[in-house]
């Protein structure tokens, strides 16, 4: 399998070549050069699979030269019970007769993006103990990203975290689980601006080719195409344990503002999983829904994004929906470039409505957008009904899950966090503080560590340089 960028950089690379690298050189993201089909017996196949057995079955295409061995060795010490709460992994909760979670939270962080960084944290450490290089990650955060990523990689040799987020705009439980880390290799960024800015300044600091080799910079952000592809797994599994024989329907609710989560379900669909109908779910901040109804993204600045009760999905400029679109579009490079790079800077917009993608488009993904009162009302009543407590993310999933329900169509919504991460508003839906772990107890009470930075790139760079490793 070789690797190649949305916007039509020429060098094919291996898997080992894109997995520290981040962003392509031409500013793109890497994608396979295709998508493997597996049929309806390796589907059936798969059916009985523990979901480490799972794992390397759908990732192994995807990451030669990576020996076999190498790489069931790792799915085989990433997703064990004592990492994941049980053997299952990943948790089928029904809500009601038409409307299942698909429990993927229950990781060392409590949010989905556990089950693709835990792997990411042994790739990274097997694949640096290869090179004997050393490895600086910088990312962005908008709150469960960053956590995620700095439990994984804490600790680890040759890895150094450098996380952006921004300054008060997380949950004080998702705040308090990054900040109070004291791990030497884990730098806490608090930037003075909204997610998306920090998502730039990570951008920003890929471009700089030079400075990114010479400081060994690697990101972790679902920019890395090792986070989505880990992700894909799960997609399987859920149907996997869903249906009674292979080739029956199912759609996915997903939660989405970095498309991430949702890219993941449609790699799944392209690799041949029967999934029906995939329902992205936004809040406030409704970039992806107007473009999913209108055909026009339209990313909005940092003053007109909305700070929100489902705080990880406030991005108003989502990075994986450039490899969508280069899907979209037949994988037509020229084409991703000049939207991305050309529209976006001249107009700050793009218009699909007219070309016959759109109508391809809406056949796979439809959408939807919930608002603090329908979240609040959502978790209301699933709690009621069902008595299962759920995320406001979550909510805003089940909330825009429920305008698309089909007949004899089972619905899994994704499980984005646990509601322990979001107390304050599960305490306003319901009245009640939601549980959390032993080891979280007094989380909010334990010091903090972290830098205020504002939104200024140079600055980041000095950081960073000033903090590299073999330089203090």
């Amino acid at each position: 399998m070789h690797y190649l960028s949305t916007r039509g950089e020429s060098a094919q690379r291996s898997f080992d070549e894109i997995l520290l690298e981040g962003l392509a050189p031409d500013g793109g993201l890497y994608l396979p050069a295709h998508y493997p089909r597996l049929g309806s017996d390796e589907l059936r196949r798969l059916q009985a699979m523990p979901y480490a057995d799972l794992a390397f079955e759908i990732l192994r295409p995807y990451t030669h030269p990576l020996d076999a061995a190498t790489l069931r060795a790792l799915v085989h010490a990433t997703y064990t019970a004592q990492a994941f709460g049980s053997a299952d992994i990943v948790r089928i909760k029904p809500i009601d007769a038409h409307i299942s979670l698909l429990g993927v939270s229950e990781g060392p962080t409590l949010a989905f993006k556990d089950m693709a960084m835990q792997l990411l944290g042994r790739l990274f450490e097997h694949a640096l103990a290869q090179s004997g290089h050393e490895l600086n990650i910088l990312g962005a955060t908008s709150g469960d990203t960053g956590s995620a990523a700095e439990y994984a990689m804490r600790g680890r040799r040759g890895i150094r975290v450098f996380m952006l987020s921004p300054f008060g705009k997380m949950s004080a439980f998702q705040t308090a689980q990054m900040y109070s880390l004291n791990d030497a290799n884990i730098h806490n960024i608090a930037v003075q601006d909204v997610f998306d800015t920090c998502q730039d300044m990570v951008k920003a600091v890929s471009g700089d080719l030079d400075f990114k080799r010479r400081h060994h910079i690697g990101t972790i952000n679902s920019i890395n195409w090792a986070r989505v592809v880990a992700q894909v797994v799960y997609y399987f599994a859920g149907y996997l344990r869903t249906v009674q024989r292979i080739g029956e329907p199912v759609s996915f609710a997903v939660p989405s503002g970095n498309f991430g989560n949702i890219l993941a379900a449609h790699v799944a669909k392209q690799m041949g999983l029967p999934i029906h109908k995939l329902v992205l779910a936004t809040n406030e901040n409704n970039v992806l829904d107007e473009f999913f109804r209108t055909g026009v993204y339209r990313p909005r600045s940092p003053a007109q994004t909305h700070h929100t009760s489902s705080p990880s999905m406030d991005i108003s400029k989502a990075s994986n929906f450039e490899r969508y679109v280069f899907d979209l579009l037949g994988r037509d490079a020229a084409r991703t470039r000049a939207l991305f790079t050309r529209d976006l800077g001249e107009k700050g917009y793009f218009d699909l409505s007219q070309d016959p993608a759109f109508a391809r488009m809406q056949a796979e993904i439809v959408s939807g957008s919930s608002d603090h009162a329908l979240r609040l009302k959502t978790i209301r009543a699933v709690w009621d009904h069902s008595g299962v407590m759920i995320d406001p993310h979550t909510a805003d999933g089940v909330a825009v899950a429920r305008d698309h329900l089909e007949h004899d169509v089972p619905m899994l919504v994704v499980e984005t966090a646990l509601p322990a991460k979001f107390s304050d508003t599960i305490q306003e839906a319901i009245g009640q503080t939601p549980p959390r772990p032993p080891a979280t107890q007094d989380l909010e009470q334990r010091p903090q560590r972290f830098v205020v930075m504002p939104a200024d790139v140079e600055a980041l760079k000095d950081y960073i340089a000033e903090h590299t490793m073999g330089h203090g």
